[in-house]
C-alpha cells in the first residue's frame, strides 16, 4: 500500500513518468548498497528485535508521510529522500525475517511454513495495491495514517516472538566476515545453482514490463484488462502456494525445481504468442505457479543447508539477485523489444529459460538429482 501510494503521490506532484523510474530506483539502490552489511546485521543481532526496528522505522516514514500530507508540505525530494530510507529498512529487513524463519519451526514443516509465508505475500500482493488505490481516491493520508497502524502492529507482532533462535555470530565486522555469505553460497553447488538458476530463469524469461504493450497493442484491451493481466501471476501463485501447504513436495524436489522452471519458460513464449485474452490469463496464471513451485523448493533447502548464523548474509545475497533479476529483467525486456519487436523478446526470453534450464541441469547434476529437501548438517567455511 504505502508503495502504491508514494508513486501515486509523486505522480500526482510531478505529472513525469520518469519520476516513477527514479523512486524504484532509489528503494532498489539500498539493496546494493548496504548487501553486505544487512546479511552481517541479521547474523550478529536478534533477529526480532532487527525485524521490528526496521517496521518501526518504516512506521515512521509512513508517520512522516501523514504529517506531510496534512499540512501539505510533501514535495518531490522529500519523496526520494523517504523512498531511500523505505529501502533501506527493507534491504535490513529481509535477510532478518528470512533467517528467523528456520528457528521458528521445524525443519520438516519448514516447506509448508514458507508455503503459507509465500500465501500471504501473494495476498498482499493481490489485494494491497487495490486496496491503496481505493483509499487514496479520499486523499492520501487515508493510505498512510492505517499504514504507519499496521506497522506498528507488525513491530508488535514480531517483538512477541519466542527467541529461540541459535547462537548468533560473534565475529566482528570485517571483509572476511561481510563476504562470507558470497563464499559459502560458492562453496555449495546446490545453492549456488538454484540461486543462479532463478537468477536467470527470471531475468530472461521476465514478461512482465511488457505487460501494456500486450494489453493494449496486441489483446486490444483496456485498462481493467491490464490489471487483470498483472494479477494472473499472482494469482496462479497463491493457488500453488495454498497447495504446497497443504500438500508439501517431499521427494525428487531438484527435478520437480527444474521441471517448475521448464514450465515457467514455455509459459513465457505460449504468452508471447497469444493473441487471445482469456488464454493469455491462464499461461500467466500458469507461470505464476510454476515460480511458486521453484521459489519455495529454493528457498526450503537453501535455508535447510544453510548453518544459522550464516543465515542472514545468504539470505542478504540471495535477495539481492531476486531483486537485480526482477529490475534487470525489466530492462532486458524492454531493450530487447526495442530491437526485436514485443513478441519476439517475450519468445526469445522464454527459450532463453528453457536453455538455461537444460543447461544447468547439466551443470548441476547433485542439485537436479538432490531428492530432499533436508541436508546434513554443514559447517562454516
Amino acid at each position: 500500500m504505502l508503495t502504491v501510494a508514494i508513486g501515486w503521490h509523486m505522480y500526482q506532484l510531478t505529472g513525469n513518468v520518469m519520476d516513477l523510474g527514479w523512486v524504484g530506483l532509489v528503494e532498489f539502490l539500498p539493496r546494493v548498497l548496504f548487501m553486505l552489511h544487512t546479511g552481517h546485521v541479521a547474523d550478529r543481532y536478534d533477529r526480532r528485535k532487527v525485524a521490528a526496528l526496521c517496521q518501526a522505522c518504516q512506521g515512521l516514514i509512513a508517520f512522516a508521510l501523514v504529517l506531510g500530507s496534512t499540512s501539505g508540505e510533501v514535495t518531490r525530494e522529500m519523496i526520494f529522500v523517504l523512498a531511500f530510507l523505505l529501502g533501506s529498512t527493507r534491504a535490513f529487513e529481509m535477510p532478518a525475517t528470512q533467517a528467523l524463519l528456520p528457528s521458528l519451526v521445524p525443519a520438516a514443516l519448514f516447506p509448508a511454513a514458507i508455503a503459507a509465508s509465500s500465501s500471504a505475500i501473494q495476498t498482499a500482493t493481490i489485494v494491497a495495491p487495490a486496496l491503496g488505490g481505493f483509499l487514496y481516491a479520499f486523499g492520501s493520508i487515508w493510505v498512510y495514517a492505517p499504514t504507519t497502524a499496521l506497522y506498528v502492529l507488525a513491530c508488535a507482532l514480531m517483538l512477541s516472538l519466542p527467541k529461540n533462535q541459535a547462537k548468533l555470530n560473534q565475529e566482528r565486522p570485517s571483509i572476511h566476515s561481510l563476504l562470507a555469505g558470497i563464499r559459502f553460497i560458492r562453496s555449495r553447488p546446490d545453492i549456488f545453482g538454484a540461486i543462479s538458476l532463478d537468477l536467470f530463469a527470471v531475468l530472461l524469461g521476465g514478461a512482465t514490463a511488457l505487460l501494456p504493450v500486450f494489453a493494449k497493442d496486441i489483446l486490444l484491451t483496456g485498462p481493467w484488462g491490464l490489471g487483470m493481466l498483472r494479477s494472473a501471476p499472482a494469482v496462479g501463485a497463491l493457488l500453488m502456494a495454498f497447495w504446497i501447504a497443504r500438500f508439501p513436495i517431499k521427494r525428487k524436489v531438484g527435478r520437480v525445481m527444474f521441471i517448475a522452471v521448464g514450465v515457467f519458460g514455455v509459459a513465457t513464449i505460449a504468452f508471447g504468442l497469444s493473441t487471445s485474452f482469456w488464454f493469455s490469463l491462464l499461461v500467466l496464471a500458469i507461470l505464476g505457479a510454476a515460480d511458486m513451485i521453484s521459489m519455495v523448493i529454493r528457498g526450503a533447502f537453501v535455508q535447510l543447508e544453510t548453518p544459522d548464523a550464516m543465515r542472514g548474509r545468504v539470505s542478504a545475497v540471495n535477495g539481492l539477485f531476486i531483486g537485480a533479476s526482477n529490475q534487470l529483467g525489466e530492462f532486458e525486456s524492454g531493450l530487447t523489444a526495442h530491437w526485436l519487436g514485443t513478441v519476439n523478446a517475450v519468445v526469445l526470453g522464454g527459450v532463453g529459460t528453457l536453455l538455461i534450464t537444460g543447461t544447468w541441469y547439466k551443470l548441476f547434476p547433485t542439485l537436479a538429482q538432490r531428492e530432499t529437501l533436508s541436508a546434513p548438517e554443514t559447517k562454516e567455511p
